[in-house]
Formats: structure tokens, C-alpha cells, sequence
């Protein structure tokens, strides 16, 4: 049977497993008995390209069958900055697991760099290393640079994270309509996108940590992961588009 190696951004961990990546999300967000729910975000890594930075020796030897046939579900290898330790060129697609165990899968994309031409603000999630939130005029592109090229006074070896939809706030701070943004800090919010304007920095943090769970529908363009030039998007589909190609994880937006 086939081993997988996945990368958890949410918790981090790098994980080996005998289960294919829709079993695994499954498995990881609701348990063997289905009592324990948590929302799941990971990468499947090509273990191809790791094997010098992996144990191999010990997932041959520990990531096997248990006694009565079943597959090994999970064996952690590491739990401690896995992401700036898997180099970029070895994750391979991105998959977003609801609490009951519905998988999305998401496939790398070329980033559209349009969006550097249009003024606007950005909202962003950061999942991995760090997690607050943040209100940035940088487009993501310019937010991956900004936060790991070491032109400021920390570096982050590398970065995860979601730009996250802003509605009318997102030119009109002051007065655009927030009707349809689920977020239960909307007027500090505003007060941070105005407190944006004119800012030297070009970022605001918004809320200082992730509290575990994303809202899907609350996503915007899609999912970032990189350092300095080199980033890799995952478009997030339109509604439209989950319609067709999963209804079930748009049924439990």
C-alpha cells in the first residue's frame, strides 16, 4: 500500500500516512469514532523530494498495517517548524478539511498579478508560522515579500497564509458596506483599514492570534505559500465552481 507524507499547517506537523489525502482529511478531522471534530488545512508533500530530510528508515518501519489489516491513519514525524524545513518545490496540492470531515482539494495556480494594478486593501489570515491577522495596501504577492525577503526588522523563513474577503471595505473603509462579511469585529476592523491609510508600514495587525478555524466562505482570492519571490497560490473557487465540483463542502459553508 502506498505511504503519503502531509504537512498540517493547522496545527503544524509533518505527518506519514497510509491513507490517500481525502481518507486522511477525513480521518484527521473527526477521529476513528467520530467524536472529535477540528477543521484541517494541509499540504500533501512529494516524499520523493524530502528523503534527505526525512527518517525514511523509521516510516518504513512504523508506518505500516496494524495487526488486523487496517492502515497506519497518522505517524508524526516532526511537530516543530516543519514548514521552512520542506522546501517549496516538494508541496504538491492543498487540501481544506471541514470539521465533519469534508476535503476540498486545491491545486497550485499561476498567480495573476492584475491585482497589484487595482489601489485597494487586503485582508489576510497568516495560518503558518504565525497567526494574526492582518490589513495590508502590499497585494499578496507584495505581503509574501514584505514579511520574508528580511527587509524589515524580523524574517520569517517562510509564510502561509489566506487573503480573506473585505467587500466594499476593501476601497471605502469609512462608509462601504459590510453587510455581507460574517466577522464579529467589523468596526474595529474599519477603524484599522482607516488607521491604514497613509501608513508608512503598509500593515496593520487586526487580531493578534488564530483561534483554530477558518470560515471558508470567508475567503477571498485563495491560499499563498512561499518566501520573498518564490510563492505558490492556490486559487479558492468561486461559489459557482464548488457548486460543480464538491457540493458537499459548499453545502457546510
Amino acid at each position: 500500500m502506498s505511504k503519503y507524507l502531509y504537512l498540517s499547517v493547522t496545527p503544524e506537523a509533518l505527518i506519514a500516512s497510509m491513507l490517500p489525502p481525502a481518507e486522511f482529511g477525513d480521518y484527521m478531522a473527526t477521529g476513528t469514532k467520530k467524536s472529535n471534530k477540528g477543521q484541517m488545512i494541509f499540504f500533501e508533500v512529494d516524499i520523493d523530494k524530502v528523503t534527505d530530510l526525512v527518517d525514511m528508515d523509521y516510516i518504513e518501519k512504523n508506518c505500516v498495517r496494524h495487526p488486523d489489516g487496517a492502515p497506519k491513519h497518522s505517524v508524526y514525524l516532526s511537530v516543530y517548524r516543519v514548514l521552512e524545513t520542506i522546501p517549496l518545490s516538494a508541496l504538491k496540492n492543498l487540501y481544506l478539511t471541514t470539521d465533519n470531515g469534508i476535503v476540498l482539494e486545491l491545486t497550485p495556480t499561476p498567480y495573476d498579478n492584475s491585482c497589484e494594478e487595482k489601489p485597494s486593501m487586503h485582508l489576510y489570515q497568516e495560518l503558518c508560522p504565525v497567526t494574526p491577522q492582518v490589513v495590508s495596501e502590499f497585494c499578496p504577492a507584495g505581503f509574501m515579500k514584505a514579511l520574508t525577503d528580511g527587509s524589515r526588522q524580523f524574517k520569517l523563513p517562510k509564510l502561509f497564509f489566506v487573503e480573506m474577503k473585505l467587500g466594499e471595505l476593501a476601497t471605502n473603509p469609512a462608509t462601504g458596506s459590510a453587510e455581507h462579511l460574517p466577522y464579529t469585529h467589523v468596526r474595529h476592523l474599519r477603524d484599522c483599514l482607516l488607521a491604514l491609510q497613509g501608513y508608512e508600514k503598509k500593515m496593520k495587525t487586526v487580531v493578534r492570534s488564530y483561534n483554530g478555524s477558518l470560515l471558508y466562505r470567508t475567503v477571498a482570492s485563495g491560499f499563498y505559500v512561499g518566501a520573498g519571490s518564490n510563492m505558490i497560490y492556490y486559487r479558492y473557487p468561486t461559489m459557482g465552481e464548488l457548486e460543480e465540483i464538491n457540493y458537499d463542502f459548499l453545502a457546510t459553508l
